[in-house]
């Protein structure tokens, strides 16, 4: 099977942070409550690099990954690396686009936003700026996510069942959602599908009682 130069990007990336996990930044947060594969998270401020790509959702994360991989190698104004974090995220793009989702991919007519989640030693003025201009960096504030873990196959059909199944688990729980689903994978294109951390993330409304 041929893989893309984006694909294999992607699992070089995933591959690196495999290698010695401790240096393998993810982002922040503690969990609130966790009832089985379900949680409740605090997610702390971070920020974004960010691409739109078209296509599938089976594909846009590949298609996307050699322009944010090449932004932190080096393809920006000062030439700097930035470190590699975890995971590579993804969430359809709304037709009103409140640019405070959390690392991810989303969709509308096909077009999705995929990112990076930058290292929290970066702020947005600290952080270099992209050469590519089609890559762009956002902050994104604290956030409460509901989130869901699986493993299997990057598939649509995956994707689709545990978004339904986390929707279904929010509404359990009288919670309510303030923002579109992200996808986010942790592992590389030939990790067996057993083995991969995939999650489905919702913004949720924090309880004040």
């Amino acid at each position: 099977m041929r893989y893309s130069i984006g694909t294999v990007l992607f699992a070089a990336f995933i591959l690196v942070g495999a290698r010695n996990t401790m240096a393998t930044e993810e982002a922040k947060y503690t969990v609130v409550k966790k009832d089985d594969s379900f949680e409740i998270r605090d997610y702390t401020p971070h920020v974004l690099a960010e691409i739109i790509v078209e296509g599938e959702l089976e594909n846009a994360g590949s298609k996307a990954f050699n322009s944010l991989f090449r932004y932190i190698s080096g393809d920006n104004h000062t030439r700097n690396k930035v470190a590699m974090t975890a995971p590579v995220s993804q969430q359809p793009v709304s037709q009103k686009i409140n640019m405070t989702a959390p690392v991810g991919q989303q969709r509308i007519d096909a077009k999705w936003a995929v990112s990076f989640m930058m290292p929290a030693s970066y702020t947005l003025e600290t952080l270099p700026v992209p050469d590519n201009s089609n890559v762009r960096l956002r902050q994104v504030p604290a956030r409460q996510i509901a989130a869901v873990r699986y493993s299997g196959f990057w598939s649509e059909e995956n994707y689709l069942e545990n978004k339904s199944q986390l929707e279904t688990w929010i509404n359990k729980n009288k919670l309510v959602i303030v923002g579109d689903a992200v996808w986010a994978r942790y592992n590389a294109p030939f990790t067996p599908w057993f083995l991969r951390r995939n999650e489905i993330l919702i913004p949720v409304a924090k309880n004040t009682d």
